[in-house]
């Protein structure tokens, strides 16, 4: 009697259908993570007068939440490649919707910020372990690349209604209401994901790095620390000194240890990619541009204009409008012809929007403003696919999760830099008879620099040199068939 082995065979490919509606779920968590980025910020000046709160304050509540998400995604992204996506994912859900329930039941400032924190490490959970559900699940790099470019949509229009959804929730049932709006999304992400998403893991789950995750936790929050903390503290005050040299030291040995280290939270070898580390500095300049601009709006409308909420986020509606025009418009293109244009015009259009608001006046006129925020929502829409595309294209399937990782850690890392820098430079210029709208000035300024350097990026990124690049990288990390496919290289150049 002959004995013969049975090999299980592997679960077959779910139909497009499941397809499709697995990255639904997905978009469906990045839209409440990328929407609590911004819906917060019409909500500031109510909070600021319910709970008392200062400037510096303000901008905690805001940069606890990025913050903590920047310091923790890379965190995520390879315990779910360890232990399982779906079981990361799912805790993750449970974790934010938790932290959004005790924030609206905050009873002080600083309960606040400690609730936004917790909120944030279940965030943190979501964004890359949703990107590689999604890798993983469309494993046609055409359906692939529209798929990412779906995803870097979803981000940009989350973001940009974040406004108006948050002025009509404050103005009919007070500042809790942005966060108990969480509660229904996050609880129905969580059922479809038992339902629907498959479990997966890394073929070989990288070992975790707790060195390089402590640095960057030091970097990241004592850098932004004494930016926020200087002009209260003093710039030469022995707490922000000792925070600057923290995040100094921090600084240095990151990168001298992600390079001697067997697997590094960051994989240096990532950053020999040029569209890479242009995606990388593009994330952190729109997200910079996009935090300073949504912090100083919030609080002209509402603290100079004295706009109610709702009309303040109504007066953000050509923004928002843009932005959903212009985010699935950009995805479409960068899966066709690639990351080039998109970038060029978001970059031309964030630099245009920044520099008419360097004339802004306390009775500025309404065409200023409507143009303005236009032409930023126009140039944030069309950002958002080219970077994420341009961060996995290349990268093996393994490496999916981390390489999106990284897109997302400089998303907040740019966001968290403009909120301190930009809000600090301009409560900084308030001073004698500079009021606030024109110590705007120097913040709008910044916005421009930022936009052009968006273009720049967008030009040099793109270039045959650049492709080249990417391509060495993928073969040094042996991706083979492989690799996550975005847009046709042949189109980059």
């Amino acid at each position: 009697m002959s004995t013969q082995s049975t090999v299980p065979s592997p679960p077959a490919a779910p139909d497009r259908r499941r397809r499709l509606l697995v990255l639904a779920i997905c978009c469906l968590s990045l839209f409440i993570v990328g929407l609590d980025n911004t819906v917060v910020n019409v909500a500031l000046p109510v909070i600021q007068q319910d709970l008392h709160a200062p400037a510096s304050g303000l901008q905690w509540i805001i940069d606890a939440y990025t913050l903590v998400l920047a310091s923790l995604l890379m965190l995520s992204g390879s315990v779910a490649d360890r232990i399982g996506r779906r079981r990361v994912f799912r805790a993750g859900l449970l974790l934010f919707v938790l932290g959004s329930l005790l924030c609206s039941l905050a009873p002080g400032l600083g309960w606040l910020i400690a609730f936004r924190a917790l909120q944030a490490v279940g965030g943190s959970m979501l964004n890359p372990v949703a990107m590689s559900i999604i890798t993983n699940t469309f494993t046609d790099k055409r359906e692939r690349a529209q798929a990412i470019g779906v995803w870097g949509g979803v981000i940009g229009i989350s973001m940009a209604l974040g406004p108006l959804i948050g002025g009509f929730l404050v103005d009919s049932a007070g500042w809790p209401a942005v966060f108990l709006v969480n509660i229904p999304v996050g609880l129905a992400a969580f059922a479809l994901t038992f339902r629907y998403v498959p479990e997966s893991r890394a073929p070989r789950p990288r070992r975790l790095d707790p060195v390089g995750q402590l640095l960057m936790v030091v970097m990241l929050g004592c850098g932004t620390a004494a930016i926020i903390e200087g002009p209260g503290y003093g710039w030469t005050s022995p707490v922000i000194l000792t925070l600057a040299a923290l995040a100094g030291s921090a600084l240095v040995c990151f990168p001298f240890w992600e390079r001697r280290t067997a697997e590094p939270l960051i994989d240096p070898r990532f950053f020999h990619s040029v569209p890479f580390t242009g995606a990388t500095l593009t994330a952190v300049c729109a997200f910079a541009s996009l935090g300073g601009f949504l912090f100083l709006n919030t609080l002209y409308l509402q603290n100079v204009r004295h706009y109610s909420p709702v009309q303040a986020g109504l007066w953000t509606l050509p923004m928002a409008g843009l932005t959903l025009v212009a985010a699935p418009v950009s995805g479409r293109i960068v899966g066709l012809r690639g990351p080039r244009l998109p970038l060029v015009v978001a970059g031309l259009a964030m630099a245009a929007s920044g520099l008419l608001l360097t004339r802004l006046t306390v009775d500025a006129s309404a065409a200023l403003l409507i143009a303005a925020y236009a032409l930023f929502g126009l140039g944030f829409g069309l950002v958002n696919a080219p970077i994420t595309n341009s961060a996995v294209s290349g990268m093996p399937l393994a490496q999916a999760g981390v390489a999106a990782a990284v897109a997302s850690t400089s998303r907040q890392i740019g966001q968290s830099l403009g909120v301190a820098v930009i809000g600090t430079a301009v409560t900084t210029a308030v001073v004698g008879p500079v009021d606030f709208t024109t110590a705007t000035h120097i913040g709008w300024w910044i916005i421009t620099a930022l936009g052009l350097a968006v273009l720049a990026l967008g030009l040099l990124t793109t270039t045959p040199w650049a492709v080249a690049t990417a391509a060495r990288v993928a073969a040094r990390f042996g991706a083979g068939s492989g690799a996550v496919r975005g847009a046709p290289t042949e189109r980059l150049r």
